[in-house]
């Protein structure tokens, strides 16, 4: 690159977006890249601390941040995402779908190890909803060796993009709200709404609600019948905690199912219980889901309704960030509780 001073480059392009912050207002692109430059510009240049412009000047082997910030967008996007046109030097990817976002953690941190390249993301297991941004990639100075980007390209083609967004799928669930209070009509239900509205989020199909007394036969029976009907997903509320009265898990085991976890090192929602009958996830569901607006449940529905068949290692790995601050206002999913 030439560089020249403002006020002679009348009539030059520029090769790089020009970037204007006002504190507390504004920031934003204030002059796009292959501008040319007037002499009504030189004034607004110079306000924003710009005394010399630069001018490209043709390098074999390097690439413009522009370009480069394609490519490297391009090469790691994958299934139901898009990119955006660069704009100061960066190119976002953005959904197309409401969905789950999955990142490749590994392949990511091998990229941002290549020099100059920067690929900022959302978490792993993040819910996104359509048109929102995930990702950015951009380079750090205005140019690069192309060899960088090459470099980017051939591990993308080699282990797959980095980013995917997987929809969630339209599942029908059964409920099975346990309790002798609750049975016996002596208090109001309250868990069936709270699980109901989790479900609604996922527009899911719920094809029964079955009360249960404490009887860990009558609870059993349920669940199998809810299995009988194809339910695609079983949750089991309450009986969840270490009182010998509580009998949700021992009902949950005697259906046959294979259990994934009892306990979760993650509060609230430490006494979650998964387990798959064939290929059906059935939860037991702990009283804190009736209290707290966020608990391990809903950290690992998402990944439920996108498919992902969840192990113990899932559950192991939620220890750190497991433990919920408990904000006076839940901004959820935007925190780091879960991830």
């Amino acid at each position: 690159m030439k560089k020249v001073p403002v006020q002679d480059a009348v009539g030059m392009k520029l090769c790089h977006d020009m970037t204007k912050v006002i504190p507390g207002e504004f920031k934003g692109r204030a002059f796009c890249r292959n501008h040319i430059i007037t002499q009504d510009d030189i004034q607004e240049l110079l306000s924003i601390g710009k005394e010399h412009i630069y001018i490209w000047e043709e390098n074999a082997g390097e690439i413009h941040e522009e370009d480069a910030a394609v490519r490297i967008a391009q090469a790691v996007m994958g299934k139901n995402l898009m990119k955006t046109e660069p704009e100061e030097g960066k190119s976002l990817l953005k959904t197309t779908i409401r969905g789950l976002l999955k990142v490749n953690s590994s392949l990511l941190t091998r990229l941002n190890s290549i020099e100059h390249v920067t690929i900022p993301s959302l978490p792993n297991n993040f819910v996104v909803n359509e048109q929102e941004k995930v990702a950015s990639a951009r380079i750090v100075p205005l140019v690069t060796q192309e060899e960088n980007i090459l470099k980017v390209e051939e591990l993308c083609r080699l282990e797959g993009p980095v980013f995917e967004v997987k929809p969630f799928k339209k599942l029908k669930a059964g409920l099975v709200i346990t309790g002798s209070e609750v049975y016996k009509g002596r208090i109001k239900d309250k868990f069936g709404p709270v699980i109901q509205e989790k479900l609604t989020h996922f527009e899911a199909e719920v094809i029964g609600q079955d009360y249960c007394p404490d009887d860990c036969k009558m609870i059993e029976k349920s669940i199998v019948k809810f299995f009988a009907q194809k339910a695609d997903l079983i949750l089991v509320t309450g009986g969840m905690s270490v009182d010998p009265d509580d009998l949700t898990p021992g009902a949950i085991r005697n259906t046959g199912a294979r259990v994934i976890t009892q306990g979760t090192p993650a509060q609230p929602g430490n006494m979650l219980m998964m387990a798959y009958l064939d290929e059906v996830p059935i939860f037991g569901v702990p009283g804190a889901a009736i209290y707290c607006k966020t608990t391990v449940l809903d950290v690992v529905l998402p990944r439920v309704f996108a498919g992902d068949f969840l192990t113990k290692e899932d559950f192991i790995r939620m220890g750190e960030g497991g433990l919920c601050r408990n904000c006076p206002i839940c901004h959820y999913p935007n925190c780091y509780f879960g991830r």
